[in-house]
């Protein structure tokens, strides 16, 4: 199988906008041998006087964060006694943290290794550390911490979560020859459960043993201990 190479892409990159060094797509040197994902929430303690401890309230999700570690070396990439920097390999690197003229912050990015990941954020962080220098001082191997920020828009997030009303109330359009029996047994298992839909439905159910096609009905989600609608 042939080898996969990681690549970093830059999404929202542009012709002549971008910091001179910053390509729209560059490969690691050398492919990571670890990487690590790191996911939280924030909760809020709630204190209620009287309890033994507060009540948990989920707040907010954290931003995931993806760290991974890249090797680069030029040692053998040499021409005869003069040796390569190493930095000349590593500047798109540290080009993803400075702000770019035409969006007036750090890229966007894409973190790419095969089919089946991929991380879509910002660069949050760059540690680069030399580990073998030539006898002249330049510097020719690294290793290079990089920690990428999940990063979505708003809309990208609400359509990837889609979101429910925390009171799971439903909406069904009657359709020809229906009854409120069969909408029940459908929707609850129970075509005994009838009753609960007249009730939540008066100005569109007058009368219950006939519906008319097209009108939408709520359905209300039944409370656990008593069976009916939940109130």
């Amino acid at each position: 199988m042939p080898l996969v190479q990681a690549v970093i892409m830059v999404l929202d990159w542009k012709p002549s906008s971008m910091r001179r060094g910053l390509p729209p797509a560059f490969p690691v040197q050398f492919n990571p041998t670890e990487l690590s994902v790191a996911k939280g929430s924030q909760f809020a303690d709630i204190a209620i006087p009287g309890l033994d401890s507060p009540l948990v309230q989920f707040v907010h999700g954290q931003a995931e964060r993806l760290t991974v570690e890249l090797f680069y070396d030029t040692t053998d990439l040499a021409a005869g006694p003069v040796a390569l920097d190493v930095r000349t390999m590593t500047v798109p690197l540290h080009q993803l943290v400075k702000v770019q003229p035409a969006t007036h912050a750090p890229p966007r990015v894409r973190f790419v290794w095969g089919p089946q990941l991929f991380f879509n954020g910002v660069v949050e962080d760059v540690k680069e550390q030399f580990t073998l220098f030539a006898e002249s001082g330049i510097p020719m191997r690294a290793t290079v911490t990089v920690t990428f920020r999940e990063s979505w828009t708003l809309e990208e997030q609400l359509s990837d979560l889609n979101l429910m009303s925390s009171d799971h109330t439903k909406r069904h359009v009657v359709r020809n020859g229906e009854t409120l029996s069969s909408i029940a047994a459908a929707e609850y298992g129970d075509p005994a459960q009838w009753r609960v839909l007249a009730d939540a439905n008066p100005d569109v159910v007058p009368d219950v043993r006939r519906l008319t096609p097209g009108v939408t009905l709520e359905i209300p989600p039944l409370d656990p201990v008593t069976g009916g609608a939940a109130t």
